[in-house]
């Protein structure tokens, strides 16, 4: 049994804004993925869809998870997102092992 955790986070910009959202995710990627415990961090842009994403992140510890999420620099990007992001982002925490 493992104590990482997975999520999947679904994100929608407002229409013709994705490109801000993914020129923002260029330059948190690599401070978010020096961060302890951060063994993926990956965005996705939804085939024929430029203003949906999907982003992957797997962290070592759930206490790792958290650090990232009050670390300033998310502080600061999930305040300037507010800008060009259509609400909240959806996050899913997948369980365990795949299904099959």
């Amino acid at each position: 049994m493992t104590d990482s955790v997975r999520l999947v986070i679904l994100i929608s910009t407002l229409p013709g804004r994705g490109r801000e959202q993914a020129e923002a995710f260029a330059r948190l990627a690599p401070v978010v993925r020096a961060e302890d415990g951060c063994l993926q961090y990956d965005l996705h842009e939804v085939s024929g869809e430029p203003d949906r994403f999907v982003l992957l992140e797997h962290w070592a510890t759930r206490a790792d998870l958290a650090a990232h999420g009050s670390a300033p620099h998310m502080v600061e990007a999930d305040a300037a997102g507010k800008a060009f992001r259509a609400g909240p982002a959806q996050v899913l925490e997948l369980s365990g092992a795949p299904v099959a």
